[in-house]
């Protein structure tokens, strides 16, 4: 066995680093079981304790997940695989990357006043009138804002609390389809993803219930624009998870609102509302500039002091530069008047699309964001078939995790009669694959 996935090894980082090696490489698929512990001890010449030791230690970092009876196998995403998409092939016109469109985004310009000196910031890590002006942002949305916090975008301040909050093997639960650079957060961290569909309204109340059921610590969900099914939380939708949710008071409720400014739907909040445990993020790079790595978080007290507990232990702070540039954009009269633009145009381009396809019989999903998710029979099918009318989009195998197929469309940059043309090619491409699609 020990030859026929190429493990070797005579100590637990030397099995350990073999394995990881060989999924890198690709000669160990995701799903694919192991040896059993003392049946690679034995072809290795080493002892149980060892293998054991090397097995632990893939666990925890999200390489390997053990199903009891199952044996341990190859994560379904492994850490040091990557969700990430391929290059668009030259010629193509992208529509799969998730991102604004750069012309609907301001010019970014660094503050005129630098910090003075070269000093710590760890006495005062966040500007005062930032703060300010987080507050008078989340505060009118419903999100109780008596704690505020900062941090490198909304992976970073995930990753922070989960790492903080849960341990290796701890279960986390995940929208299904959700955002890939999530779930591959997640399992890096060595933890277990417990699926939780979505649709129009956001994640499903009853797959939230037996998430929770099931053990999961933590829930990590989008209350608007989710990425990259496109659905937003509806008044009922809120209710019905907080009521899931309050009988659970210990765990953790991620809101991860990454699109709010451009979302074209109102916030339905989970936090506060009787939760324990909670913790609202928001993100500027959808609508002030992808490479502003900068999040503001309101959160519960105890949230709080462990985020930053460890962020002082790691960066310290968030660069007060950026922290200068975030609050001169925020604070710009013409920057919320071309934010309140971008947000019109991009609902008008999502609706072009989804009723394009609509008018030709194929299902769409997108009523909140700057995604469009298709479900689709066969998604290499449909992406090679749009690949030759000129089109590039993404394949949804990356978004899912036992959810069905499909493919997002990012529309963020497509003008209605581009949408028209889409969705024209998109009907000729299932008519191509009528064998695979059944007519």
């Amino acid at each position: 066995m020990a030859t026929q996935y190429g493990i070797s090894g005579t100590t637990a980082k030397g099995i350990a680093a073999s394995v990881e090696r060989a999924v890198a490489e690709g000669s160990l698929a995701p799903g694919t079981a192991l040896p059993p512990v003392r049946r690679l001890a034995d072809d290795l010449g080493v002892s149980p304790g060892t293998v054991a030791t090397a097995y632990k230690e893939l666990r925890q970092r999200g390489i390997v997940v053990t199903r009891g009876r199952g044996g341990t196998v190859v994560a379904p995403a492994p850490a040091v695989a990557s969700r990430r998409p391929p290059k668009v092939p030259e010629g193509l016109r992208d529509l799969a990357g998730g991102h604004p469109d750069p012309r609907l985004l301001p010019g970014l310009v660094p503050p005129s006043r630098l910090s003075p000196g070269a000093r710590s910031h760890r006495s005062t890590p966040r500007l005062a009138r930032l703060e300010d002006a987080v507050r008078a942002w989340l505060g009118p949305d419903g999100v109780p804002v008596e704690h505020v916090t900062f941090a490198h975008g909304a992976l970073d301040l995930v990753g922070r609390l989960l790492s903080v909050e849960l341990r290796p093997g701890d279960a986390v639960a995940m929208e299904d389809p959700g955002y890939h650079h999530l779930l591959d957060l997640v399992t890096a961290l060595g933890l277990r993803m417990i699926p939780v569909a979505v649709d129009d309204e956001g994640v499903s109340p009853e797959a939230v219930r037996a998430a929770l059921r099931a053990g999961a610590r933590a829930l990590v969900c989008s209350p608007r624009a989710q990425n990259p099914y496109g659905g937003r939380f509806s008044a009922e939708r809120q209710e019905a998870l907080l009521a899931v949710l309050r009988e659970h008071p210990e765990v953790l409720v991620v809101e991860n609102d990454h699109a709010s400014a451009v979302a074209d739907a109102p916030l339905r909040t989970l936090t506060g509302a009787g939760l324990s445990r909670w913790v609202h993020v928001r993100t500027v790079s959808k609508f002030l500039g992808t490479d502003l790595r900068w999040a503001a978080a309101a959160c519960d007290p105890i949230t709080l002091g462990r985020h930053d507990g460890r962020l002082l232990l790691t960066s310290g702070w968030v660069s007060h530069l950026l922290q200068e540039t975030v609050y001169g954009l925020l604070a710009d009269e013409h920057t919320r008047a071309l934010v309140a633009r971008a947000g019109e145009t991009y609902t008008v381009r999502r609706n072009a699309l989804v009723r394009e396809l609509g008018d030709r019989g194929i299902e769409a999903h997108g009523v909140s964001g700057m995604n469009v998710w298709v479900p689709v029979r066969d998604e290499s099918a449909v992406v090679n078939g749009l690949r030759s009318y000129g089109w590039w989009v993404a394949a949804g195998a990356r978004f899912r995790l036992s959810a069905g197929p499909g493919v997002r469309i990012t529309a963020a940059e497509l003008e209605p009669a581009d949408a028209a043309r889409l969705a024209s090619d998109f009907a000729g491409v299932l008519g191509e694959s009528e064998a695979t699609y059944g007519g």
